[in-house]
């Protein structure tokens, strides 16, 4: 029978009997989770070698909660040293948990019985049945750590009733020993349910202090399976979402029941919530012990405020992170089949607001076609925007594009030459949400295969 538990290794003695592959990446795990992982081959392996090269070099961490930084990286905290030798059973004596993995059946075995001998629970790599306790197969999602193995009665242990009567409705081809790739398969199946952002995550536990976070979540151009993994789990262990009109907000209708949805959109010429505004209302959900997801469209440090959101909830000791998106002005191009870089066209690009007009790079770049220009938020601006280019000397016969609705079912593309993009988009109706795009990668069928160089 197998009990899961969870260790903490922080700061224990773990001994590894053996050098390689598997070795080393068992030693890396438990030295992130701050174990002092102390191996014992005659030889080992690259990485293992790298391994305790970088515990010298780097001075001994404690390691934080969980294991993560603030980042949700893995933290420093362990070391890993190395005897050239082969191991013996002294090597036993003050280890908290044993590796065995060797490569040697019998060296392992002894060592899973020098580690049985003193109560040591030892894994044995290479026959799980023989040690007394199995790595798990992991998945990680935030703080919530999720282990699976399969269960293997122990031999010569007849267990309680229950187990006894399991064991004998099994058939004798049932009964198997451990299986790590069912396993596997299992915790896979189980990361990709947490990756997709269906298990809701909230946390139940006041924080320390009572104090919240505020996380900014840059949601992408629109389409849902663009926001990233991170920027789900943030929205699964949310208490209330802060939104925007633009972004994905079709997740909000995935959101866990409870979760409160606090509408701040803004439309052109209409901010109902002004910025100052929405700060505070971060600063003080996360005052009332709330998570706080501030979900924006694209990336919140392109044309979001969120620098401004970042310093309104320090200035307030609010704790506050940032999950990068995938900004609508290089995503939305792309969707379009528009490269902003192309070989022999162009090599840099330049993105504007449209609000503030174009300065002079960006008329540079667009009069001597060595930057490709991208405007977010100028559909109101483009009369302004395109007089500005063609009276820097702009050609007007150099290809525009805007992308309406980008990444949504309602995508549309307008072209036309510079000198007649005013008058095409009028004829046609465009209305934001939509990026602009002037320069030579913007003209229709400029990745057909006639083409392509």
């Amino acid at each position: 029978m197998t009990t899961l538990l969870g260790l903490d290794l922080a700061g224990r003695t773990v001994l590894v009997a053996g050098g390689g592959p598997v070795a080393a990446r068992r030693a890396r795990a438990m030295a992130d989770d701050g174990a002092h992982v102390r191996v014992v081959a005659p030889q080992v392996c690259e990485d293992l070698r790298d391994l305790v090269a970088a515990s010298l070099r780097a001075p001994l961490l404690a390691p934080s909660p969980v294991g993560l930084r603030a980042d949700g990286g893995a933290a420093p905290g362990g070391r890993v040293t190395w005897a050239p030798r082969e191991v013996r059973e002294s090597d036993v004596e003050d280890a908290w948990l044993v590796l065995a993995a060797t490569d040697d059946s019998g060296t392992d075995r002894d060592v899973a019985a020098w580690a049985a001998a003193r109560r040591t629970w030892c894994v044995h790599a290479g026959a799980a049945h023989e040690g007394t306790a199995r790595t798990p197969a992991t998945t990680r999602s935030g703080d919530v750590l999720v282990g699976v193995v399969t269960d293997v009665p122990a031999a010569g242990v007849p267990g309680d009733g229950r187990a006894r009567e399991r064991r004998q409705a099994d058939s004798p081809g049932e009964r198997r020993g451990a299986d790590p790739r069912r396993a596997r398969a299992v915790r896979d199946a189980i990361a990709e349910h947490l990756r997709s952002g269906g298990v809701d995550q909230r946390h139940h536990r006041p924080a320390p202090g009572g104090l919240g976070r505020v996380t900014l979540v840059g949601g992408g151009p629109g389409a849902v399976d663009l926001l990233t993994v991170r920027g789900r789990r943030a929205l699964a262990e949310a208490d209330v979402v802060v939104a925007d009109r633009l972004g994905p907000v079709d997740v909000l209708d995935e959101l866990a029941p409870g979760v409160e949805v606090i509408d701040v959109g803004k439309t052109p010429g209409n901010h109902p919530v002004p910025q100052h505004e929405i700060n505070t209302i971060l600063v003080e959900q996360a005052q009332r012990g709330r998570r706080v997801v501030r979900l924006k469209g694209g990336d919140p440090f392109v044309y979001g405020r969120g620098g401004e959101e970042v310093l309104a909830c320090r200035a307030a000791g609010v704790p506050v992170d940032v999950v990068p998106g995938v900004s609508s002005a290089l995503s939305v191009p792309a969707l379009a089949g528009i490269p902003l870089t192309h070989r022999g066209t162009v090599a840099a690009f330049h993105v504007v607001s449209g609000h503030d007009g174009l300065d002079a790079a960006a008329l540079a770049g667009v009069r001597d076609r060595t930057a490709t220009l991208v405007v977010l938020m100028g559909v109101s601006q483009l009369a302004r925007i395109t007089a500005q280019a063609l009276g820097a000397g702009a050609d007007p016969a150099l290809p525009v594009a805007i992308v309406e609705n980008g990444s949504t079912p309602r995508q549309r593309v307008t072209r036309a030459p510079l000198g007649e993009i005013v008058e095409r988009a009028a004829q046609s109706g465009v209305r934001p949400p939509a990026i602009i795009v002037v320069g030579d990668v913007a003209a229709a069928g400029r990745l057909d295969p006639a083409t392509v160089a």
